[in-house]
């Protein structure tokens, strides 16, 4: 089996659950994730399977989420599964207070993750550092957020905002709640989080455990095709004989002088299957046409 599966993560399941349910329903020991997401939250988990994994870190590394961000509070974990560390009643916030400090978390920002993060330092992830009482150094980096939009504002003695988030990988929703908090002086944690977009995979879309199980019993089951997953990527389709060739790890001459040198590009043979990443480079003038990642072409969705 290769392609890949939209996974309608449920709450209380850790990722690394998600994927040994999906190892256990195809019998497949070669499973993998697109990006974690924290048990709590629940939406879009990209599952890739045999081969496929070999292909995540070339899905587009946008992602969507839907937030409910509660003020007054502040927890060690900066969502509502942690210890709760402050509350200072915040029934005063208003919307409008709320509306012109966004601007400052749009855009290239820096960006303190939360200690209870599946970050690693010196090959140990920090949730198990800070779990042990370890005094935890978080190194702050820099994400991008591309749009932050209100959805709903619903005061209260802890009064939430629900909002739309769209980013770049490594962007942490809980810390956005956390620096919203800080920046009003209230304290801000993460009440709740959908994911609803991830490696071009929408929730719309998506499927439920429960409906791969049904679908897998029934025989309607199939798996998103590679060639569909990485449609965002330039295509180059190659004869039989250069597919083969470039499949065995050969150069192959390209004539086309609209594609980028140095970019990723998807490689399909002549019936849509694809064969993997390939790479455009130039030597005396020639394009070529290399090897990045073979997936094949002898394995079926």
């Amino acid at each position: 089996m290769l392609g890949f599966i939209n996974l309608n993560k449920p709450a209380r399941l850790t990722s690394h659950d998600c994927v040994a349910k999906i190892r256990r329903f195809l019998k497949q020991k070669k499973v993998g994730h697109g990006g974690t997401l924290d048990p709590a939250a629940t939406g879009v988990l990209p599952i890739a399977v045999g081969k496929a994994t070999r292909l995540l870190s070339f899905l587009p590394e946008k992602k969507a989420y839907q937030a409910r961000i509660r003020l007054g509070m502040r927890t060690n974990t900066d969502d509502l599964e942690g210890e709760v560390i402050e509350t200072q009643p915040a029934s005063y916030i208003t919307l409008d207070q709320i509306q012109p400090l966004l601007s400052q978390f749009i855009g290239k920002i820096e960006q303190m993750p939360p200690a209870f993060s599946a970050i690693q330092r010196e090959g140990k992830r920090l949730y198990e550092l800070a779990r042990k009482g370890e005094n935890v150094e978080v190194p702050v980096r820099t994400v991008e957020v591309d749009k932050i939009e209100v959805l709903g504002w619903y005061p209260g003695v802890f009064p939430e905002l629900e909002v739309a988030i769209a980013c770049g990988a490594g962007t942490y929703i809980r810390a956005i709640a956390r620096d919203l908090g800080t920046a009003l002086n209230v304290g801000g944690t993460l009440a709740a989080l959908i994911r609803t977009e991830s490696c071009g995979m929408k929730l719309s879309d998506s499927l439920t455990l429960e409906q791969i199980e049904m679908q897998l019993q029934e025989g309607t089951f199939s798996l998103i095709p590679p060639a569909i997953a990485l449609r965002h990527l330039s295509e180059i389709i190659l004869s039989t004989s250069d597919a083969q060739r470039w499949c065995q790890g050969q150069k192959i001459s390209i004539d086309n002088w609209q594609l980028a040198i140095g970019n990723s590009v998807r490689v399909n043979d002549e019936g849509g299957q694809c064969l993997g990443i390939g790479e455009l480079i130039i030597i005396e003038s020639d394009r070529l046409l290399i090897p990045k990642i073979v997936i094949g072409n002898s394995e079926k969705t």
